[in-house]
């Protein structure tokens, strides 16, 4: 509104754009949106004629008032900005009037002020395209958008007042191992190992904490993967992004207001074993789907996974544990052993206050267990800013042998 009261162009331009989306039964968030585009510069240029001979708000700038026009019909509003931002890691709304976002792994307090309204209409805008939804029956969820960007919302009265929003964009600096190398994240040494662990069906696990750089390694590892192989993925929510010419996507569904319908990451992984794969990659292990994991390896299918830890080691001991999630008929001592035979190697990341993400170790699991533990060794590991090889060699020689790599060569300096 102008000072007077009266609305200015870019809201008058808004309001007729969405009386004729209304009318022509167009929708911005299914297809719609370049239809809805080309629909406002018409209005814009519509506005700008009759301007000429009617007193009309003034149109200071088209091109400006159709692209904010198009944010707030189409687009993410108020937070499109950060949406076109490629330094933008993360977006989150603890409340209205305290939007945040992540750069280069830090938090800023932006100067974005919305209402409960706002909040409330994005978040159907963006779950609108997902079939998924958030209400009191179902206060948390969990969705993937248009632009690949992970969106999870919790309602009251699980938080204290306001809605809680965060959208985690997925912005992969980085498509190849060789990539890693160059962003530093990894030695020359060390990814040209992990491309010969994968090209020789080992069975990889990325570990670390939250933003420590766990997905865009997976993406970079399987990116290793030969393209005359099946990938079948099982994901929570779609992230990983496989450039692989054979390859089937699947995630998780929540159930549906009758509280049916629900398909869980234990059953994708199991249904995953019955479309030939020829690598199976789970984007993350948190439950008891961690037993499904380790009985699809075992069958003789290589795959790679995520899991949070502090380090290799607690990665390791993790995988141990969470299959016991599984059941009372599930043991320790049959655990133990299914471990040792199928995991092969851990690759642990760390993030900095300076939003830099590296390898700090790899860790190799020998495939025996002494005393109630799976025996490990480390083969890299970072000292200083250095990702040095320990002298070590992993097992299983033989496999790296079969496909054309020596270990000699490839840990050569």
């Amino acid at each position: 509104m102008t000072a007077t009261g009266q609305p200015t162009a870019d809201q008058i331009v808004e309001d007729e754009v969405r009386e004729l989306v209304r009318r022509r039964g167009l929708d911005p968030g299914d297809g719609d949106a370049v239809a809805v585009r080309q629909l406002i510069d018409e209005v814009v240029t519509d506005y700008a004629e009759r301007r000429l001979v009617a007193s009309m708000p003034p149109l200071a700038d088209a091109g400006q008032v159709a692209k904010a026009v198009a944010d707030r019909v189409i687009g993410m509003g108020p937070l499109q900005p950060f949406f076109d931002d490629p330094d933008v890691e993360e977006i989150w709304v603890n409340e209205p009037g305290k939007v945040f976002v992540a750069k280069a792994g830090r938090p800023q307090l932006t100067t974005t002020v919305l209402t409960e309204e706002h909040v409330h209409d994005l978040v159907e805008l963006m779950l609108r395209a997902s079939g998924r939804r958030v209400d009191l029956s179902s206060p948390f969820v969990d969705a993937t958008l248009s632009d690949g960007s992970r969106l999870h919302v919790v309602i009251p009265d699980i938080t204290r007042r306001h809605w809680a929003v965060n959208i985690r964009r997925f912005v992969l600096r980085a498509h190849s191992l060789g990539e890693l190398v160059r962003l530093g994240t990894m030695s020359g040494q060390c990814a040209r190992f992990l491309e010969a662990a994968v090209v020789a069906g080992l069975n990889i696990v990325v570990a670390g904490a939250t933003q420590s750089g766990k997905t865009t390694t997976l993406n970079c590892l399987a990116a290793a993967i030969p393209p005359r192989e099946r990938v079948i993925t099982c994901e929570e929510v779609f992230e990983l992004q496989v450039d692989l010419p054979d390859t089937v996507a699947m995630q998780t569904r929540q159930p549906n207001l009758e509280g049916e319908g629900e398909i869980r990451q234990r059953r994708l992984i199991k249904k995953a074993l019955r479309m030939r794969p020829d690598r199976l990659l789970v984007g993350e292990v948190r439950q008891e789907e961690c037993l499904d994991l380790l009985i699809a390896f075992n069958s003789g299918i290589p795959g790679m996974t995520s899991v949070h830890a502090n380090s290799a080691r607690e990665a390791l001991v993790k995988l141990t544990t969470l299959p016991l999630l599984a059941g009372e008929n599930v043991s320790h001592r049959f655990i133990l052993p299914t471990v040792a035979a199928t995991i092969d190697l851990i690759v642990f990341l760390r993030g900095d206050g300076w939003g830099r993400r590296r390898v700090e170790e790899v860790l190799a699991v020998s495939g025996r267990v002494e005393e109630d533990q799976v025996e490990a060794s480390l083969v890299f590991r970072r000292a200083g800013d250095r990702l040095l090889w320990t002298g070590e060699y992993p097992p299983h020689a033989e496999r790296f042998r079969s496909h054309g790599y020596e270990l000699v060569e490839v840990l050569a300096t």
